[in-house]
């Protein structure tokens, strides 16, 4: 007769579920504190989280991994003049600096869409995420038939200077890619930020976000197929932000492809 298998033990549960998530669950504990392990992953957590806050931009790699898609691409940097002025003056990262400026005003037509390759808080984000996204969007842009501006690579930006950058280019929609905060199991997530009729002094209550757009978080291809779906339906409808739902996982369970822009 056979024996009846023995039920789980608690601490077997837990570790069945810890192999699931990346979050800081059954760590255990010694004593009244938590296992050497788990103090040592903590700290190589945190440092690399620091790392990417402080791993230097590296905007000629990303504008050659960008010339291989054929894509042009202008640099540009906010207000903040270093790192330490970006992380003490978000409102200097927010604008882009006089110069650059200048340049995109000399750039200026009108087009769809510009797409603005910002460093953020973890540049890690873009060097390792955003040529592979961009590269899983370019299909369905293609698709929808958008017109392109020149990509801007911004240094030492955050999300609001897109809307200044695509305003000074004539586009009719800005696509922000940005290194989003470290998390300390997440210290490369990249982020996406749609703002129709983007113009200096929108708030975020104007912008779709799409989060953690990684390999090991929402892949490639999954976030490009939410983002073409937040595209179209923001031409469609002229407007993004709140009043904009990420409906599409409904047009994805029913095979529904993402379709061109009325008019475009």
């Amino acid at each position: 007769m056979k024996t009846p298998d023995k039920p789980a033990s608690t601490a077997q549960r837990w570790a069945e579920l810890a192999q699931l998530t990346p979050a800081r669950i059954a760590l255990g504990r010694s004593g009244a504190s938590l296992p050497t392990r788990e103090v040592l992953r903590f700290g190589l957590a945190h440092a690399l989280a620091r790392d990417a806050v402080h791993e230097p931009f590296r905007p000629e790699g990303l504008a050659a991994d960008l010339a291989a898609l054929s894509l042009d691409t202008v640099m540009v940097e906010s207000a903040a003049r270093s790192r330490g002025d970006y992380l003490r003056r978000p409102d200097l990262g927010r604008g882009l600096s006089e110069e650059s400026r200048r340049v995109l005003l000399a750039r200026r037509g009108a087009c769809d869409l510009a797409i603005i390759v910002a460093d953020g808080l973890s540049s890690t984000a873009i060097h390792q995420n955003a040529a592979p996204f961009i590269t899983a969007l370019l299909p369905h842009l293609k698709r929808q038939g958008l017109t392109l501006a020149p990509v801007v690579i911004a240094s030492q930006a955050r999300v609001a200077l897109g809307d200044e950058a695509a305003h000074a280019l004539g586009a009719r929609m800005a696509l922000v890619l940005i290194g989003e905060r470290p998390g300390l199991s997440s210290p490369d997530s990249l982020g996406a930020y749609l703002t129709f009729a983007p113009r200096p002094g929108l708030t975020d209550a104007a912008r779709n976000c799409i989060s953690n757009i990684r390999p090991g978080g929402l892949d490639f291809e999954a976030a490009a197929f939410k983002l073409a779906w937040l595209i179209d339906q923001a031409f469609n409808r002229s407007l993004t932000g709140v009043d904009l739902k990420d409906e599409s996982g409904s047009a994805l369970e029913g095979g529904t492809a993402v379709g061109a822009i009325a008019g475009a």
